[in-house]
């Protein structure tokens, strides 16, 4: 029998098992319309989003608040098709709803590592958040999802948003799932949840390229702006970004369970199936033995001698880095780019 890959789902009948568990229900369905519609479908929005953010810049800012509320703003107007600058009520009531899930997702909970003694979740009112939070949110993505199906709903022109095309792929059943609306509020919640992460670490590393700043110079009195296009040809700023992730990985401990049917030997010591599993992906990053000065924040060390940018999957397939996890359990971010 051949050895499963890393992260691997179970071969026999993977769609039937588990109805509950998020990666087998929505994969195969979000994939369906990111090939359709991606990235580069939501183009126009971010486009806007940017020209609104450069509009209000008039003087030093916070760039922290800065990226978060451009963040905030591109969610809403991706997953729900609206903007919340007209409704600071909505706006402040979405935004503390993310970053209290954010902040509970990252938390430490007692039960997931030793559960003879998981009521201490319990009595620190971890496990009261938690679920205040879940309801909460609940009612947000059911609200949203309730002005979706409102016949007298006035659609923007020309482009649907996320609940638009999980809305049609549930009344088509074009997936190989029945999608329920708990699937749906679900992939809402990875999407606006994990996409909002952010981190302001980068600002306080200041890095220059000469040869990288030329071309931003030079494309900005060509073109007047510097545009999704021209991505291309700044391979500094993609092994910035790729710098970034090895330090800072957004998911810094990845959670795993072994569905081997048998045991499994690593580095010495025996795992048994079931065994939950803690990676740490910022370890990972920082290997001295994988990567020279670990510690410095060196985007040179993505750039080719040729002047482009290495091949970041051969980096992932080898576990040199993994900052959205990897093989079938990877964050839907790290394949949709």
């Amino acid at each position: 029998m051949a050895p499963p890959r890393f992260s691997s789902f179970p071969p026999e009948n993977r769609e039937a098992r588990a109805e509950n568990s998020r990666p087998r229900v929505l994969q195969p369905a979000a994939g369906s319309w990111a090939a359709e519609a991606g990235v580069h479908y939501f183009r126009p929005v971010r486009e806007d989003e940017i020209r609104r953010m450069i509009a209000k810049i008039s003087g030093v800012v916070n760039l922290s608040e800065v990226a978060m509320s451009l963040a905030s703003n591109l969610i809403c107007r991706v997953a729900f098709g609206r903007r919340y600058d007209e409704d600071e009520f909505e706006k402040m009531r979405f935004d503390r709803l993310v970053i209290e899930a954010q902040a509970l997702m990252v938390s430490f909970y007692v039960s997931d590592h030793f559960p003879a003694v998981g009521w201490v979740d319990k009595v620190s009112g971890l496990l009261g958040r938690l679920g205040k939070n879940c309801k909460e949110l609940d009612v947000f993505y059911e609200q949203l999802i309730e002005e979706h199906l409102d016949p007298a709903r006035q659609k923007p022109a020309g482009r649907q948003d996320i609940i638009d095309l999980m809305i049609q792929l549930k009344d088509q059943n074009s997936s190989s799932l029945d999608l329920s609306w708990d699937h749906i509020k679900a992939l809402l919640m990875v999407y606006s949840c994990s996409s909002g992460l952010g981190n302001d670490r980068p600002h306080a590393k200041p890095c220059s390229h000469e040869q990288s700043t030329d071309r931003n110079q030079a494309i900005h009195r060509r073109k007047g702006k510097v545009d999704e296009d021209d991505i291309k040809n700044l391979p500094y700023l993609k092994a910035v970004v790729l710098e970034t992730l090895r330090l800072y990985p957004p998911a810094p401990l990845l959670f795993r369970t072994q569905i081997l049917d048998q045991d499994c030997v690593v580095d010495g010591y025996k795992i048994k199936p079931g065994t939950s599993v803690i990676i740490n992906g910022w370890a990972i990053g920082r290997d001295p033995e994988t990567w020279q000065d670990p510690e410095e924040f060196q985007p040179e060390r993505f750039m080719t001698s040729n002047g482009g940018v290495v091949d970041v999957s051969a980096k992932t397939g080898e576990f040199e880095m993994i900052p959205f996890g990897g093989g079938e359990g990877a964050a839907l971010e790290w394949e949709w780019g």
